[in-house]
């Protein structure tokens, strides 16, 4: 079947398109140069629309152990949005963290077909691929996450060179079918289980006696090695901290020029400065991040209203568990590879602290130069639901309206931030970079992102509108492979979309040191912890799609 999407004014920064009139061809679920002799089925007059490919988020919170704890420790929120079922349409609930099929519709409404899940614990990959399965509409992938993992604090404590470690981590990634590697507080987890309740990044971890430094650098050489695209997806030490900007600088020093990706920036770029000892950071770590053309971020964005944090970091989420609003929070150990902490939240416009946050993170978009080095992010559902995204958008594109929301906020968080004197507006080509282009080019898919000839027909049909939160929340049109999913911001078919992973080489002799470590100390055989790809496709809602590796992978 032919398509013809005509006339549309096409934004798509992989090949330079800045607002240009244009055709687009699809055949066969991708996009095809314009054939000469071919009937046209279907076409579609996109005259003074907006034309983007599918939307792309990089970090969310969308499968796992932990996703399922906040669920079942939220059901107030859920019974406050229900989403009924219509007979296209499952029926499902939550705001901040919805079931499974909602959580496909609403982003698919967006118009975004593709998230991914940044915290796959390696003992948990099947439950969390199972449940990203059952998210409609969406491809998927994961980043598997190491760093206080015992296996690998033992390598490094027994001075096992790098090839040894390049072999875990490559053996890691396939078995757990990832596409990146995470790394989250780096040794704190883990020396969390020793009963220490703070590391910094060159203090040693107990038992180990080896630094977060030590384990970003040991990591970060991994991936590169590789051949991995998405550098290591970095969730820093001392997250929320005050003072904390002075550790993420470190961080970023301290990586030698290694690639890397800095996630929910706003949560590390914190000062101690002023009455409340808290204050903004993002300028200092924004001119380091320009500075380091090795360094990506996302922002994590708060936004006001209810939540739930959910994070593998369960030494700052148990110091957080004061915070508590309702007063309820789970916090837990998961073998010997990492633990998670859920504490439900609710930023505040007028409280000092949660307004500053909102503001460190706009001061961090609009400072940082590079579109194709910072990424939307609300580290759903930690800094707010992913449902955020059209009216974080238009704080980005409309100084006037952030100016308006400025004026709201706590008069002492005002008063403590220089977003008010930054002049920049985000573009419609440079939001098509954050989202669209520039995350698909850091996560190595190809045939992603953007609208040229043999990509897939991932393209989302707005219109224009002076309100841009108004034109991001209801799309004309949302096409995934070629199949309209979505009409006039309402879901018209459900789909399945791929699950994506990269496999680098390792040596298969890394199996004999971990077979009799798994027999001795995890309640899981070597086996099964193996995720095949039968396990992801078998019920023929999906597929897998492998990515090449940078350079041919490893040597």
């Amino acid at each position: 079947m032919l398509i013809k999407l005509a006339g549309g004014t096409v934004y798509d920064p992989k090949h330079g398109v800045n607002g240009e009139i244009r055709d687009i061809f699809v055949q066969d679920g991708r996009v095809v140069e314009k054939p000469s002799d071919l009937k046209i089925n279907a076409e579609y007059d996109l005259s003074g629309k907006v034309v983007m490919a599918g939307a792309i988020d990089l970090h969310t919170h969308i499968g796992g152990g932990k996703v399922n704890i906040a669920r079942t420790l939220m059901p107030e929120d859920h019974r406050a949005d229900p989403v009924h079922r219509t007979e296209l349409t499952r029926s499902g609930c939550g705001h901040a963290a919805p079931s499974t099929m909602v959580t496909g519709y609403r982003y698919a409404e967006m118009g975004y077909t593709a998230g991914f899940e940044p915290a796959l614990l390696p003992i948990n990959a099947r439950q969390a691929h199972m449940e990203m399965g059952d998210i409609p509409i969406l491809d998927k992938g994961g980043y598997v996450m190491l760093g206080s993992d015992d296996f690998l604090l033992r390598l490094m404590a027994e001075k096992k060179d790098q090839k040894a470690i390049n072999d875990y981590v490559a053996w890691t990634m396939v078995a757990a079918q990832a596409i990146g590697v995470k790394v989250v507080n780096p040794g704190g987890i883990n020396a969390f289980k020793f009963n220490q309740r703070k590391l910094d990044l060159d203090e040693n971890g107990p038992h180990y006696g080896v630094s977060p430094r030590e384990i970003l650098l040991c990591l970060a050489t991994a991936i590169k090695e590789l051949g991995v695209t998405h550098p290591l997806h970095i969730h820093g030490c001392n997250l929320g901290v005050p003072g904390n900007k002075d550790t993420t600088l470190n961080t970023i020093r301290g990586l030698e020029g290694l690639p890397a990706h800095l996630t929910h920036i706003q949560f590390h770029s914190y000062g101690n400065e002023g009455d409340f000892k808290f204050s903004s950071g993002a300028a200092e770590i924004a001119e380091l991040v320009n500075a380091n053309k090795n360094i990506s971020i996302d922002v994590g964005q708060v936004m006001f209203g209810q939540t739930v944090t959910a994070s593998g970091d369960n030494m700052r989420q148990f110091a957080n568990n004061h915070h508590a609003d309702p007063k309820k929070w789970v916090c837990m150990d998961i073998e010997c590879d990492a633990g998670c902490g859920v504490v439900p939240f609710r930023y505040k416009d007028q409280n000092f602290v949660n307004a500053l946050q909102w503001a460190i993170g706009l001061e961090t978009f609009l400072l940082v130069d590079d579109p194709w080095r910072v990424f939307l992010t609300t580290d759903h559902p930690n800094g707010a639901p992913f449902t955020t995204y059209p009216h974080l958008i238009r704080l980005l594109m409309d100084k006037s309206f952030r100016q308006d929301m400025l004026q709201t906020i706590n008069p002492s968080a005002a008063a403590m931030t220089i977003l008010g004197s930054i002049d920049r507006e985000y573009s419609l080509y440079e939001i098509a970079v954050m989202t669209r282009a520039g995350a698909a080019r850091i996560l190595g898919l190809q045939d992603r992102g953007h609208l040229g000839a043999g990509a897939a027909a991932d393209i989302t049909v707005y219109t224009p509108h002076e309100d841009k939160q108004r034109m991001f929340e209801k799309p004309d049109f949302v096409f995934k492979d070629g199949e309209l999913v979505v009409r006039d911001g309402e879901i018209v078919k459900v789909t399945w979309g791929t699950t994506h992973v990269v496999r680098p080489e390792f040596d298969n002799g890394i199996e004999k040191l971990l077979k009799p470590y798994f027999d001795r100390y995890l309640t899981m055989k070597l086996g099964n912890f193996k995720i095949y790809n039968d396990e992801i496709t078998e019920d023929g809602r999906g597929s897998l799609t492998e990515h090449p590796l940078q350079f041919g992978g490893a040597a």
